[in-house]
């Protein structure tokens, strides 16, 4: 019964991504301006200003390239009131 639970749950994925701005009328980023993530982690090292408004709108694909999935590359997008941001997010070595 054991081997059969290891067949029923396979591992996950958990990829290393990168989210970087393509187009931005926000203050708070500049286009080139990188997110990384490892795991949930935030790669703090590794990235620029974190908006969390921003964050909450792009997490879910950043979540799905986490976990290996096939997606479009966007763009992903936050709205926040007239201060459009664009994100092109990629899973990264």
């Amino acid at each position: 019964m054991e081997e059969n639970k290891e067949k029923v749950s396979p591992k996950y994925a958990d990829y290393k991504v990168k989210a970087t701005v393509i187009e931005s009328h926000c203050p708070k980023y500049k286009v080139g301006d990188v997110v990384c993530f490892e795991g949930s982690m935030l790669d703090k090292e590794h990235s620029d200003n974190v908006c969390m408004v921003a964050m909450n709108a792009i997490y879910p694909f950043v979540y799905a390239f986490r976990r290996g999935g096939n997606l479009r590359n966007g763009p992903y997008q936050c709205t926040d009131c007239g201060e459009t941001v664009k994100f092109i997010i990629e899973i990264v070595p």
